[in-house]
């Protein structure tokens, strides 16, 4: 688990899951017992799952596991970094576009796109669900997406030569 309060890493499964079913009318993790399981379930998703706050630049707040993996950085430095700088600078009109379709519509389920890691390894993301996070009082929250693992063929360009 992420070195995050317990009770931070409850409230935004629960509000990361809720948003999900509330747009898409799906589960995002299979049902956890007792409710605290969510956390852990979720955190050791075998797909990534990245969320981020509300602010004018959005910054990061929450990434599991498989995420963080993926984009080849810890929980600290993850959740310090604007969430325009997943994207390569030429693809950051497109992500803009994307996250204005999402605020517009509550979520997109086809989201494609390439993403940079730290370690500068370029990947894609495929059907990606991108969705609008929403208090029980229906309060913007922020953002989230939920993406499939890339497969080998989805690496564009390994810096080292390996992950």
């Amino acid at each position: 688990m992420p070195p995050a309060a317990p009770d931070f890493l409850e409230r935004h499964t629960r509000l990361l899951c809720t948003s999900y079913r509330h747009w898409t009318g799906r589960p995002l993790i299979k049902s956890a017992e007792p409710e605290t399981d969510a956390a852990q379930a979720l955190w050791s998703a075998p797909f990534a799952v990245v969320a981020h706050d509300t602010a004018d630049d959005p910054v990061f707040n929450y990434a599991n596991a498989c995420a963080l993996h993926w984009f080849a950085m810890d929980w600290a430095d993850f959740t310090r970094l604007p969430s325009r700088l997943s994207a390569e600078p030429l693809a950051r009109e497109e992500r803009a576009r994307l996250l204005s379709r999402v605020a517009e519509h509550g979520y997109v389920d086809d989201y494609a796109g390439v993403r940079i890691a730290a370690d500068g390894t370029r990947f894609m993301i495929r059907n990606a669900v991108v969705w609008n996070l929403i208090d029980e009082q229906g309060r913007y929250c922020g953002q989230a997406a939920r993406f499939d693992a890339p497969s080998p063929s989805d690496i564009l360009e390994q810096p080292s030569g390996e992950l």
